[in-house]
């Protein structure tokens, strides 16, 4: 058998031409091994009708043997030559042949150098990916943090506007008289609590 891969053909004909060969070859060595098993039965039953015939099965079974070793033989030589012609010549696809697939390599051929430009163009522009997209996840978690950030400021907004609408409640307009409102109402507010406290243990004491 041919040890060349013959890959292209392969691709064209979806199998490697030497499995083609290797199944025509079983095939006929399966045909000649049952052609001689209906020889040899033709023959016994031959010598049945021959009276007194001194030829027994076993030397029919041994000429049968040796016969197909002869063809056999012969069959081999014949197909080492039947399958250089196929190899050669039908199962072969011509060097200046491009299968239907392989087109487009005749219009965008390619050099060696200009191959490998291809190759550091490629990994360029995939390093470029790389970064843009690290660029990317960066840019949404800060926008992330950005959302937060909002967040809280739209609550400490909303909590300055209770604080002014409470001082609006008690006749103070500014903000900081707000605050300063507030503030002394806290204080008043400990000052009360501590009261409360101091005298909740002298109750206990007494």
């Amino acid at each position: 058998m041919s040890v060349d891969p013959m890959t292209y053909e392969a691709q064209f004909f979806g199998f490697t031409p030497q499995t083609c060969m290797l199944r025509i070859y079983i095939a006929f060595q399966d045909y000649l091994f049952e052609v001689m098993q209906a020889v040899e039965q033709v023959i016994l039953k031959k010598l049945e009708g021959i009276p007194n015939c001194e030829i027994s099965p076993v030397q029919v079974r041994k000429c049968t043997e040796k016969f197909l070793c002869f063809m056999k033989g012969r069959f081999d030589k014949l197909f080492v030559k039947m399958e250089q012609l196929f190899l050669q010549w039908i199962l072969r696809i011509p060097p200046n042949i491009l299968l239907p697939e392989d087109k487009s390599q005749e219009m965008h051929s390619y050099s060696e150098e200009e191959f490998q430009l291809l190759q550091k163009e490629i990994e360029q522009l995939q390093e470029q990916y790389k970064t843009e997209l690290c660029t990317k996840q960066a840019l949404l978690a800060e926008l992330e943090e950005q959302k937060i950030v909002q967040a809280k400021l739209k609550q400490t907004l909303a909590l300055f506007d209770e604080l002014e609408n409470v001082g609006r409640n008690h006749g103070t307009s500014d903000f900081r008289d707000s605050l300063v409102f507030l503030a002394q109402n806290s204080r008043k507010l400990q000052d009360i609590r501590d009261n409360v406290e101091k005298e909740s243990k002298r109750l206990k004491i007494t």
